[in-house]
């Protein structure tokens, strides 16, 4: 998908042009429950953006607001500075893929990806081209005369944005497209679908509650809790600054621990004293350590003693749950060879250098 083609030069022309989105103040109720709670968003155009959360978080219903779905109860949405309050979803700039892919069982993939350009001024021969350019660049040309129930669930996933992707809107909403695929599957596919994204160049805003996805495919992404905005961010920073613990233990390993700023640039966590970066935290506190980040030594040679309690091994990684003091500890350990092996029961050191602590508020 990375080399250009006529073919996909002509889709990123027409993906090129706009495809920015502004929310502010938007709220939504379902009968008495609140499901979105006055969030602020901006999403660049030609950005990877992704809604990341549990269920129920709002992320869904903030994405059938975009297309039309759902009536805008409070706030606005615009879309390159148009208001959308009164435009209906067939007159919107954007296109969708759910979950369900929705395919016509009886219809070849062709009449599938075609079907929305039956009801656009298109004539016969610009229709076949139009398919024909977004089949190849989903790498499915020769599929054409194929029906549904002919194509793996990767192919059929494919076909559905093909789909999307003819109409050439600005904007494409994914409402979790993977969702629906084995693991292995989905991990290649997120890879395809990231760089089908810098082919087009058109705007995604993508919902998953799998933090993998978000991480693997957005430039940027937002992490949602009971219909509020809890952090906006890339997706490094996200990972390795979390604004609040809520944000630190969804996404990601993380052993969350309580700790107590000591003074500035040191905190205790079970009895230890560790440098870390404090920054305006005072007193009792959280601190954050990734799994990977936490090192096993002998003991005598790191600075957090600690009793291996189980062991899990994962394939490339080993999982190690250990006791520090009255809390449990994650370690990640790379099976290359060069980590020390350890057994259930052994006493060990832990070392964790001070760039991997993040200290958050109580």
């Amino acid at each position: 998908m990375e080399t250009a083609t006529p073919a996909t030069d002509d889709v990123r022309q027409q993906g090129a042009g706009g495809g920015r989105i502004e929310i502010s103040a938007l709220s939504k109720h379902y009968g008495d429950q609140l499901v979105l709670d006055s969030i602020d968003l901006t999403v660049e155009a030609g950005e990877f953006f992704s809604l990341l959360g549990p269920s129920g978080c709002g992320k869904t219903t903030t994405l059938r607001l975009l297309g039309g779905f759902e009536a805008i109860e409070a706030g606005n949405v615009r879309i390159d500075g148009v208001d959308m309050r009164s435009v209906p979803p067939e007159k919107r700039p954007v296109n969708t893929v759910f979950q369900s892919y929705a395919l016509f069982p009886n219809h070849t993939v062709e009449q599938n990806v075609a079907f929305g350009l039956r009801f656009q001024d298109c004539p016969r021969v610009e229709r076949r081209r139009r398919v024909g350019e977004a089949l190849e660049l989903v790498r499915l040309d020769g599929f054409g005369q194929r029906r549904p129930h002919q194509l793996s669930g990767g192919q059929q996933q494919r076909v559905a944005l093909a789909r999307s992707l003819v109409l050439r809107p600005k904007v494409l909403l994914l409402d979790e497209p993977l969702g629906a695929l084995d693991a292995k599957l989905r991990r290649v596919l997120q890879i395809e679908l990231r760089a089908l994204h810098r082919e087009v160049g058109i705007t995604f805003v993508y919902v998953t509650h799998d933090q993998e996805e978000a991480l693997t495919m957005s430039d940027r992404l937002a992490v949602m809790r009971a219909g509020r905005i809890e952090q906006i961010g890339g997706p490094r920073e996200v990972y390795d600054e979390p604004a609040s613990s809520y944000v630190a233990d969804f996404l990601g390993l993380a052993n969350l621990l309580p700790g107590t700023v000591v003074c500035a640039g040191e905190v205790e966590v079970g009895g230890a004293r560790l440098a870390a970066e404090t920054g305006d935290a005072t007193g009792v506190c959280q601190v954050l350590v990734r799994p990977e980040r936490v090192r096993l030594v002998a003991p005598g040679s790191g600075s957090v003693p600690a009793i291996v309690d189980q062991i899990v091994f994962a394939g490339a990684l080993t999982h190690v749950h250990l006791r520090l003091g009255d809390h449990q500890v994650q370690a990640v350990v790379p099976n290359d060879g060069t980590s020390p092996l350890v057994q259930a029961g052994a006493v060990v050191d832990l070392q964790i250098d001070p760039d991997a602590l993040r200290v958050l508020a109580g």
